[in-house]
C-alpha cells in the first residue's frame, strides 16, 4: 500500500486520508498500528492488554503460526517475533529455538502465542504438552513463560487464566 495515502495527524493515532482506500488498505494500517502497540517497551502487565493486538496480527492465518512476545523483568515487549509456521492444524515448535531467541534478546519472560485457524479456541492437548515443553527448557535459564495465548477469529485464550499455567 502506498504511503501516500494516509499521513499521520498532529494528534498521535489520527490519520488524514489523502485518497480513496480499500479495506485492504484500512487492514494493513490497522495491522501496523498493533505491531506498533507491541513494539518494544510497551508493558504488558496483564494478557488481555495484547488480546486485541495478537488477534488482529494472527487471525486471518489459513494455516498455525506460533509467535513469542519477549519482555524483560519488567514485562515490558523486547520484540514480538513469529517464531515457526505450520499447517492448517498443527505447527512444529522446537524449545531449543525458542530458547535460543529468549537468550539472543535477554528477555526473562515470555508469553507464548499461537493461532487457530479453524477458530476452536480450546488448547489441544498437544498445545498443553508443548507449553510444558518450552516452560522446561526457559526455566532451564531462568526465563519465565508467563503464558501461552490461542488466537482465533473469534477471540483469545489465556493459559493462565485458564488455570493451565
Amino acid at each position: 500500500m502506498p504511503h501516500s495515502k494516509f499521513k499521520a495527524g498532529e494528534v498521535e493515532g489520527t490519520y488524514l486520508v489523502t485518497s480513496p482506500v480499500t479495506e485492504t488498505d484500512i487492514i494493513a494500517m490497522a495491522k501496523r498500528f498493533a505491531r506498533r502497540k507491541l513494539a518494544k517497551g510497551r508493558k504488558i502487565s496483564k494478557p488481555s492488554q495484547a488480546f486485541e493486538h495478537l488477534q488482529l496480527l494472527l487471525q486471518d492465518y489459513e494455516h498455525e503460526v506460533f509467535s513469542v512476545l519477549f519482555l524483560d523483568s519488567h514485562h515490558r515487549v523486547i520484540r514480538f517475533e513469529q517464531l515457526f509456521r505450520g499447517t492448517i492444524d498443527a505447527a512444529s515448535v522446537y524449545p531449543c529455538k525458542a530458547l535460543k531467541a529468549a537468550l539472543a534478546y535477554n528477555a526473562a519472560a515470555l508469553i507464548l502465542i499461537h493461532n487457530h485457524p479453524r477458530c476452536d479456541l480450546e488448547p489441544s492437548d498437544s498445545d498443553r504438552r508443548i507449553t510444558e515443553r518450552l516452560k522446561a527448557a526457559q526455566g532451564l535459564m531462568d526465563i519465565r513463560v508467563i503464558d501461552h495465548v490461542v488466537v482465533g477469529s473469534d477471540g483469545c485464550k489465556s493459559f493462565a487464566e485458564m488455570g493451565y499455567l
